[in-house]
């Protein structure tokens, strides 16, 4: 009985080491989830229960053997991480600090895929490629982008510093610094050459179709009057 009560005690202090290692080094990461989920009570709270946190520690432990070339030990690490959280980060991926995944399930970032500082991704985002090429063949994301729940960002293009990658919009090209992108294919709008706030709220992104239709029946009007 004793020798159980010491294993227990022992498997405790670990739990508590590890948490405590997390916190100090990921804390940016915790304030930023804080900062940016309304649901997010506590500190703690983020630290224990969040998968999208959980997936980032894999990762960067993932991806430490990756550059030291233990490939398999670096995708052991990935798959368990995705068994356990449902989001799946190859290790080769390069990430920034201040990553937030919301909710997360579903999400997936591809092995040559490069995060910038400061992004937050949705559930169900993919960051993919488009075909069997060899060499750079996922996204780029900039600094400060959003991407919408369901969205894929597919192929070796770049989105810009700034950008807000609208739900389920799919994109192939090229995404400028400031844009907003909504639809499929995703279809550019400008603002203004403005930052976009980087929020939970998606209901007042621009939509360029829905511009184009209300243009359309501005003219109707007019040449009917």
């Amino acid at each position: 009985m004793a020798c159980l009560v010491q294993i227990l005690l022992v498997i405790l202090g670990l739990i508590i080491l590890k948490n405590a290692l997390v916190a100090v080094l990921f804390y940016h990461e915790i304030k930023t989830a804080q900062k940016r989920d309304p649901a997010a009570k506590s500190f703690l709270e983020v630290l224990i229960l969040y998968q999208g946190l959980h997936a980032l520690v894999a990762y960067r432990s993932a991806h430490f053997f990756y550059r030291i070339r233990f490939f398999f030990l670096a995708r052991f690490i990935s798959q368990v991480a995705r068994w356990a959280t449902g989001i799946e980060i190859h290790p080769g991926a390069q990430i920034g600090k201040g990553l937030f995944i919301d909710h997360g399930m579903g999400v997936v970032i591809g092995e040559t895929a490069i995060i910038g500082d400061d992004v937050l991704l949705y559930q169900g985002v993919t960051l993919g490629g488009t075909g069997l090429e060899h060499g750079k063949r996922h996204p780029t994301i900039g600094n400060n982008v959003v991407i919408g729940a369901g969205a894929k960002v597919l192929g070796n293009i770049t989105i810009g510093d700034n950008s807000y990658i609208g739900a389920n919009a799919v994109v192939i090209k090229d995404v400028p610094a400031n844009s907003t992108v909504v639809g499929v294919p995703g279809r550019i709008t400008k603002q203004d050459g403005k930052k976009i706030d980087i929020s939970l709220d998606h209901i007042h992104v621009l939509d360029p179709i829905m511009q184009s239709i209300e243009e359309l029946e501005k003219r109707i009007d007019k040449l009917e009057k």
